[in-house]
């Protein structure tokens, strides 16, 4: 005889009570890892998972929480992984990638460079080199990084819009998030320049107004593009005081053509950056040019007065601080004074020549390093500080706080996985000072950039590498010969047997 319906119903609920909730949906669920989340509180989950929709993430949780919450399309198994944000690098030049070690230890190095980019440089080399320095960037676990589209103080490859067009395109490829810093070059004009079509030059003579006329352009163009990746920022050179011109004319031209760079970069809502900053030249930009403020990162800014410190902590300008740099050798870099003053201070690499690389793991051990060197005292630049300038307080310095930085809901996904097993980052036990000193570039082992996995088990998965490599080569090679460079790609004199270059 069949149970009364009156009866059934409440067995029925009591089932329907007792049974696990439908799981949701996500794209992907990277679980099983040692996760440095970053987040306000800092945690580090020991069994960590985080979950993925599209390009943010939804969730950073214990790995058994998350498994029974989600449905993946997509899994990474993160075992044996530290999972963290992705690397921030404030400070790069396109080109150099394609430059490395030339004239290395002479002083022919920044004309060299000088001379490619104006002179020897085409579409194709700004095209390669984009994507060699993009996949080493991927390689090492970079996810954001700004580059100057060129030598940054010098020379500007800002006389048509092709090259930064194609240079955008290509990191658009790869995947990155993404600044490129366009503006005029250093005074007088107009600027000579050389451009190529198939092996036949033709000279140009480009002014500051073109210049900056092609610099909204692409910011026009490419400014939040490929889904918010990519971003432009405008650059205008450093002045010193001490290198000031005479003449007052081209004094006023100079405040005036700052002034106008500034302007463009606040009138478009972009960053204003510049490059190579040393003391005198900050307090110069403040109380002369007034260009500083909470939109404007500075790079270098070695040797700065109390004066100086206090002008950027109340301006609320930013700073990119690049231990690895020459003129990191020549100034101290004031970095326990401008963290005490409470500004925000971002690590760069300034690469990746003449002797440098994209591997934030290196610049972060070499900034503990040179504070602790200068200060003799090894509890100056505590690990914690340093990973944060490469995370949350690189975010902030590039205005990106509420977007990247850190693992949290809402966040966008941008995350890399290091592998935690290798020898030289065993045994397992506290990520956070293995990830600070014993880590390097090539552990990274998975990379995520707006959700979309860029390399995984260290197969670049955006472009074909050994056609990048071989294209580098080959627009590597045409630039000095274009340029007549070859005799600096010999070793220098008194490379072996000396204590000290001649």
């Amino acid at each position: 005889m069949p149970a009364p319906r009156a009866l059934l119903l409440p067995a029925l609920a009591a089932c329907l009570a007792a049974s696990p909730p439908a799981r949701q949906p996500v794209d992907l669920l990277i679980s099983g890892g040692a996760v440095i989340t970053m987040d306000p509180q800092r945690r580090v989950l020991t069994d960590g998972a985080v979950a993925i929709v599209r390009d943010r993430i939804v969730a950073v949780g214990a790995t058994r929480d998350l498994e029974r919450r989600y449905a993946p399309r997509q899994r990474i198994d993160a075992r044996r992984s530290i999972v963290m944000p992705g690397f921030i690098d404030g400070h790069g030049h396109a080109g150099h990638g394609l430059v490395k070690s030339l004239g290395m230890d002479t002083e022919q190095w920044y004309p060299a460079t000088e001379a490619i980019y104006a002179q020897g440089s085409t579409v194709d080399f700004w095209r390669a080199e984009a994507f060699l320095t993009g996949a080493e960037r991927v390689r090492f676990g970079v996810t954001t990084a700004l580059a100057y589209l060129g030598g940054g103080d010098m020379v500007m490859r800002t006389d048509a819009t092709a090259y930064g067009d194609a240079y955008l395109q290509a990191m658009e490829k790869v995947g990155l998030r993404f600044f490129l810093a366009v503006g005029p070059r250093r005074p007088p004009f107009p600027r000579r320049y050389t451009q190529w079509t198939g092996n036949t030059p033709r000279s140009v003579d480009v002014t500051f107004a073109q210049q900056l006329a092609v610099s909204e352009s692409l910011i026009t163009k490419w400014n939040g593009a490929a889904n918010g990746r990519l971003h432009v920022a405008i650059a205008s050179p450093t002045q010193h005081p001490r290198a000031l011109p005479q003449a007052p004319d081209a004094l006023a031209e100079l405040v005036s053509q700052a002034r106008a760079a500034r302007a463009l970069a606040a009138r478009r809502g972009v960053l204003f950056t510049q490059d190579g900053h040393a003391q005198g030249s900050v307090q110069y930009a403040h109380e002369v040019l007034d260009i500083l403020g909470p939109d404007v990162l500075l790079s270098h800014a070695t040797g700065m007065t109390p004066a100086e410190v206090a002008i950027v902590a109340r301006t609320g300008t930013k700073i990119v601080h690049n231990p690895s740099a020459n003129a990191a050798m020549r100034e101290r870099f004031t970095l326990t004074e401008l963290l005490d003053a409470g500004v925000t201070v971002m690590l760069g690499s300034d690469g990746v020549a003449p002797d440098r690389s994209y591997d934030m793991f290196r610049h972060m051990f070499q900034a503990m390093r040179y504070h602790r060197f200068y200060a003799r005292d090894p509890k100056v630049l505590p690990a914690g500080k340093v990973l944060e300038m490469v995370t949350v307080d690189a975010a902030k310095a590039l205005g990106l706080e509420r977007e990247i930085g850190s693992l949290e809901p809402g966040k966008k996904a941008d995350v890399i996985l290091v592998d935690a097993s290798r020898p030289h980052m065993m045994p397992a036990h506290m990520p956070l000072y293995r990830i600070a000193y014993f880590a390097n570039g090539n552990d990274v082992r998975t990379v995520i950039v707006n959700g979309r996995v860029l390399m995984r088990d260290r197969r670049l998965l955006t472009v074909n590498e050994d056609s990048v490599v071989a294209s580098a080569q080959r627009e590597a090679d045409a630039a000095i010969r274009r340029t007549g460079l070859e005799r600096l790609m010999e070793t220098p004199d008194g490379f072996w047997g000396r204590s000290r270059l001649p």
